[in-house]
């Protein structure tokens, strides 16, 4: 509202000027006293400071003023504001009320014109329709570039909207693949030494060598987790890169040294893995290591006493193979048994198999990268997860 009371104030002082100028030009003779002069000057003007806050208000407002403004012949200021009342009303009201006050404005003129009767009226009326069509014109392209300004304003804000949603789907991705790998580091891990504290306690009156190794075999696994678990926290951290490095994610490289670890478990693994491994993407290699930890981390916890697993990892081209099978009389078994005792098909499908973290787990790693992944009972007896990853990822 600055700026408009500034600019009425400006056309307020030119009309008393032209008062004043008159006045003194014709001997202090007016045909209109101070005292009518002045009140209806500044009521003119008025308005105009709150053209912005109040458009139709203020344009109204003008419009009834203006009629005892002009009849007195006080001024230039009440054909300005008519004109910028137009301006206004076509800017921030719209064009159906800018048609309704030009409407009123043309009504008011042709009203007055034939009052005076005056003989310059042809003259007069042209400079007021293109007074009029120049408001209308500035007040449209002002309109319009005030619009597209709201535009890319609203699409400004909905592209910020989309980058923090971005980001918060990010951070959930994020944080959904580091649960993932705390519950492959901590199922693993803890399966491992739970199993080897049982062995350890039942092997201690008897063998207490047997128990050492147990037990020697329960601190390096947790010292393990422990180190995996400190590496992946660090990932929610905003470290600056300094202190000490990071231990490399495990992958292919690593079965041999997870499979010797079962084998000190209890559950003997037999591993097949072809040499031409070498070169698969990080996060595949990754994924293949985390599938058959998972895997055989359930054989160890489901599938009972006396079990034995085999692991099989052959390339085929452009996919790489992962086959995890166990011998086991535990839940897969018992999954079979249900399954034939109600009355299913003879081949039950491994996908519709429901699983938790672990399982939920294995079928993300292997969807992420365009994989495929069975789990099911096997044809004779146990359990298998068989998965298919890429070799090499699409763009």
């Amino acid at each position: 509202m600055a700026g408009d009371t500034l600019l009425a104030v400006i056309l307020g002082l030119i009309d008393f000027l032209l008062f004043l100028s008159g006045a003194l030009s014709e001997g202090g003779l007016q045909p209109q006293p101070w005292f009518v002069v002045i009140p209806v000057d500044a009521l003119m003007v008025a308005p105009l400071a709150f053209r912005r806050k109040s458009p139709l208000w203020s344009a109204y407002a003008i419009l009834l003023i203006s009629v005892a403004h002009t009849t007195l012949q006080l001024g230039i200021s009440g054909v300005a504001a008519l004109a910028m009342s137009l301006y206004t009303i076509v800017v921030y009201v719209g064009r159906k009320q800018g048609l309704i006050y030009l409407g009123a404005l043309i009504v008011l003129n042709t009203v007055q014109m034939l009052t005076d009767q005056s003989s310059t009226w042809f003259g007069e009326t042209l400079f007021t329709l293109f007074g009029l069509a120049l408001c209308w014109t500035l007040g449209e392209f002002v309109g319009a570039r005030r619009a597209y300004d709201e535009e890319v304003e609203a699409r400004l804000h909905l592209l910020e909207t989309e980058r923090d949603q971005a980001t918060r789907i990010a951070v959930a991705e994020e944080r959904g693949r580091i649960a993932r790998e705390l519950h492959d580091v901590v199922a693993h891990s803890v399966s491992v030494m739970v199993v080897q504290a049982d062995g350890a306690s039942l092997a201690l009156p008897t063998n207490p060598d047997l128990a050492g190794r147990a037990l020697q075999t329960i601190s390096e696994t947790g010292r393990g987790a422990l180190g995996e678990l400190r590496r992946l926290l660090d990932v929610l951290r905003n470290d600056d890169g300094d202190g000490e490095p990071r231990v490399p994610q495990p992958d292919a490289s690593a079965l041999a040294e997870l499979t010797e670890r079962m084998r000190a478990a209890g559950v003997p693994v037999e591993l097949e893995v072809d040499d031409d491994l070498a070169d698969l993407p990080a996060g595949v290699s990754l994924g293949l290591y985390r599938i058959v930890q998972e895997s055989l981390t359930n054989t160890l916890k489901h599938a009972g006493t006396g079990a034995r697993a085999e692991v099989r990892v052959r390339r085929n081209g452009e996919t790489v193979e992962v086959l995890v099978l166990d011998d086991g009389a535990g839940r897969a078994k018992q999954l079979e048994g249900a399954s034939a005792h109600a009355g299913s098909s003879k081949k039950t499908p491994r996908l519709a198999v429901a699983g938790g973290n672990g399982l939920i787990g294995m079928r993300e790693r292997a969807n992420v990268y365009g994989g495929t992944l069975e789990v099911g009972p096997a044809p004779a007896g146990g359990w298998q997860v068989r998965a298919v990853l890429p070799v090499r990822l699409a763009p």
